[in-house]
This record gives C-alpha cells, sequence and structure tokens, in this order.
C-alpha cells in the first residue's frame, strides 16, 4: 500500500537559485551599463566597477568577521553595487561611493540578517545617506559627453530644468544619475527580466500609471515626468525587489499606487526635484503590513477562538 504523504507548502519546486535569478538581473542592467559609459565616459564605467568591487569586499569582510560562510557567489552584492552606481552622479568622488556601499552591504544587509532579511532595499538606503550626507557632491550633474562645451560641462538635471525633449530623455542625452538618464536601455531591461519571469509587471506598471494619472491631475506633462528623474529605473529594477516588496498581487498594486503617490507628492509639493527613492523606502517599511492585509486566507479555514 502506497502511503500518502502530506507536507506544508510549497508542493511546486523550481530550479532557479538566487545566484541565477541575480545573474538575470545583472543582464538586464547591461545594457544601462553600457548607456552610461557611452553618455558620461570610462569614468562611469570605473565609477560602477567600484562600487560593486566595494560592495563584494565588504560582504567578504563581515562575513569574515562574523565567522559566517561567504555568501559573495550568489551575486546580490554585484547587483546592489550596479544599482547604488545607478543612483549616483558621475563624478561622485570613489571614497564617497565606498561609503555608500558600505552602508547598503553592512548596515542594511548584513547587520539585519544577510540576504531575506533586511527592511529595505539596500542601494536605496545606501544612496540616500550618500544624498543627505553630501549633498553637493550627490548634486554635481555632468553634461552628456556630446553635450559638453568648454564653457558647459554640467548642468541641471530634467526634473528641475523641466526643458528636455522627449528623444533626449529617451536615449538619455540630459544630466543626471549613471543609470537614470537612458529610458531606452531601462525598458529593454525591464522587458527581459518580465519575458524571463524574474519580476512581475504589476507594480512598474501601477507605479507607472499613478505618476500619469497624478500628473495629468495638477497638469504636468505625464510622458516627460515618468521619462525624467530615476523613475523607470526605480519602478523596474528597485520596487520590484524580492525581500522589501509585497508576495500578494494586492499587495503589488498597493505597493505599486503608493509608491506613485509619494513619488508626485515630493516631486510637485516638496523642496526636492526627485522623490522615487524616498517613495520606494517608505513603502519598503509598509510592506510587512501590506502582505498582512492582503495575504489569502486557506479555503475552510476557521479564526480562532480568543481565550476567555
Amino acid at each position: 500500500m502506497k502511503k500518502l504523504i502530506v507536507s506544508p507548502s510549497p508542493h511546486v519546486r523550481s530550479g532557479i537559485t538566487t545566484q541565477k535569478i541575480m545573474l538575470n538581473v545583472i543582464i538586464a542592467l547591461c545594457p544601462a551599463v553600457i548607456a552610461s559609459g557611452m553618455i558620461f565616459g570610462f569614468r562611469a564605467i570605473f565609477l560602477i566597477l567600484v562600487c560593486v568591487a566595494t560592495s563584494m569586499v565588504w560582504e567578504t569582510l563581515f562575513n569574515m568577521i562574523a565567522k559566517k560562510p561567504n555568501t559573495i557567489s550568489d551575486l546580490t552584492a554585484v547587483v546592489t553595487g550596479i544599482l547604488l552606481a545607478f543612483n549616483l552622479p558621475p563624478t561622485l568622488p570613489f571614497w564617497m561611493a565606498a561609503i555608500g556601499t558600505f552602508v547598503a552591504i553592512v548596515i542594511v544587509k548584513c547587520l539585519f540578517g544577510g540576504l531575506g532579511q533586511n527592511f529595505a532595499n539596500p542601494a536605496i538606503v545606501g544612496r540616500i545617506v550618500l544624498m543627505l550626507s553630501f549633498t553637493g557632491a550627490m548634486t554635481n550633474w555632468t553634461l552628456p559627453l556630446a553635450r559638453q562645451t568648454s564653457d558647459a560641462i554640467t548642468g541641471a538635471t530634467p526634473l528641475v530644468s523641466q526643458n528636455a525633449e522627449y528623444s533626449d530623455l529617451f536615449f538619455g542625452m540630459t544630466g543626471g544619475c549613471l543609470g537614470e538618464t537612458c529610458a531606452l536601455a531601462l525598458i529593454i531591461g525591464g522587458i527581459y527580466l518580465v519575458i524571463r519571469r524574474i519580476i512581475s509587471p504589476i507594480t512598474p506598471l501601477f507605479f507607472l500609471l499613478t505618476v500619469e494619472v497624478f500628473s495629468a491631475i495638477v497638469g504636468a506633462d505625464p510622458l516627460y515626468q515618468i521619462l525624467s528623474g530615476g523613475l523607470l529605473l526605480g519602478a523596474i529594477f528597485m520596487a520590484t525587489d524580492y525581500v522589501t516588496s509585497p508576495i500578494t498581487m494586492w499587495g503589488k498594486v498597493i505597493f505599486g499606487i503608493g509608491c506613485g503617490i509619494i513619488t508626485c507628492v515630493i516631486r510637485f509639493y516638496a523642496s526636492m526635484a526627485e522623490g522615487v527613492s524616498f517613495s520606494i523606502l517608505i513603502m519598503n517599511i509598509l510592506t510587512p503590513y501590506i502582505d498582512m492585509i492582503t495575504k489569502a486566507k486557506p479555503v475552510g479555514a476557521v479564526p480562532a477562538k480568543k481565550e476567555d
């Protein structure tokens, strides 16, 4: 007689691992890496390499000191390094970038228990800490090499100037952070991740749709708001982080809408032009509560009775 073995979920397993997921994310980021080098020059590529290398060093050193297994082979440190670099201006000193990766890897990730335990996206927290600590260096926007002249090397970002052409925003011919200027490269990466089923399109779509609707209501140009700033970078690559975003379908919807609303409130009514990082961070903190109110209830489940 065969025995029927009952076990808790998950009952369907796949061969995908954290390393494979991160490798796909790295592949999806490659178009933006290439675009940043073409737009801002060799220093942009070197800044990305510095962020990746220091992220791996910090994680290795922490694991050695804490006497834990080395985890850099899962490639999460590499992804964090690239994403943080994408949120930095091309001219940022390398030592500041190293501080940012220290905050992201050691403080946000490792000290909270490592992969799967961090309360927020490490790259976002690293970027916010650098922004608050080194505001001048973090707002020194270099123009693309093709737009630089003997009289003008730096300039305002599109969100500040509000005078960029759609084509410039789409192909990255504007000032800004390394990975946020070329919308085409980010869209290509996002499509790859969706096709490979690495991310769900729900959160990015509701994030972008909310910004579009909010912008139209307040009289701003919706397409300009979507193509400028770090919106596409945040919506595609950072708001979809497995650890810090909701796991339920309706949770993803709420998360995307919340990010969109907070981004627009900061952009239109606060003293700073960009609000993507802060919006994702705030929603990261709310993620456990979103999961709690949107989790599925087992069929036939009966609420536990409270004891008198």
